[in-house]
């Protein structure tokens, strides 16, 4: 029998652990610091700039809805004065429509808003009663177009004026007072030009007990 050399006791001792990464290289080590405190003025400017951009998103749209709305399709607007008793009183308000004249010329007995330079910035509200090429005639308080007598349902009661013969030009309408003893429509200031109607009174809003359709 051949003899071995004699074991090594430290090879049949199991292997230790050896140090960790963080036991190797402590140097290696990567420290997070906590940054500075928000800035107070900057965070104002960020929360600024949102509000802004939520406003742009929203309001200014909506303003330039209303404002598209008032210019093309409708517009509100109030009365003043008694010259359209009894139908319409003063403080009442109404819904001037626009649309309907872009797709046909006004119409005998509409009532209309009128914008007149020359007589101040104030809207005013008369009734059609005289086309282009029409002749417009007042004896006794009775209106004749083209020499018939005009029938007035909206009337309460008629006054004794005169007024004319007139012929309305063409692309103007002759209007006038539903109460005809106020004497500021187109027996005053003549046929109105087609391009002073602002639209047709279409519904009355307020007061609510007034709350319809205008005829």
């Amino acid at each position: 029998m051949l003899d071995r050399p004699p074991s090594d006791p430290s090879q049949n001792q199991p292997a230790l652990p050896g140090p960790g990464p963080e036991e190797q290289h402590p140097a290696d080590q990567t420290l997070v610091e906590s940054g500075p405190p928000d800035n107070p003025i900057r965070s104002a400017l960020d929360t600024l700039r949102i509000w802004l951009v939520e406003l742009g998103e929203t309001v200014l749209p909506a303003i330039v809805i209303a404002v598209l709305i008032n210019l093309f399709l409708a517009q509100a607007t109030r009365v003043y004065g008694s010259s359209m008793e009894p139908n319409l009183h003063t403080d009442q308000r109404l819904v001037v429509e626009k649309v309907s004249y872009r797709l046909h010329g006004p119409r005998r007995g509409d009532v209309v808003v009128l914008r007149m330079p020359d007589h101040g910035p104030e809207l005013l509200i008369k009734r059609i009663i005289g086309l282009p090429g029409e002749t417009v005639e007042i004896r006794n308080g009775t209106v004749y177009i083209n020499h018939q007598p005009l029938d007035e349902p909206y009337l309460v009661r008629r006054t004794g004026s005169t007024y004319g013969p007139t012929l309305v030009p063409e692309d103007h309408v002759f209007v006038i007072n539903d109460n005809h003893r106020a004497s500021n429509d187109s027996r005053v200031f003549g046929a109105i030009p087609l391009d002073r109607v602002v639209g047709r009174a279409w519904v009355s809003y307020w007061p609510l007990e007034l709350l319809g359709i205008i005829k």
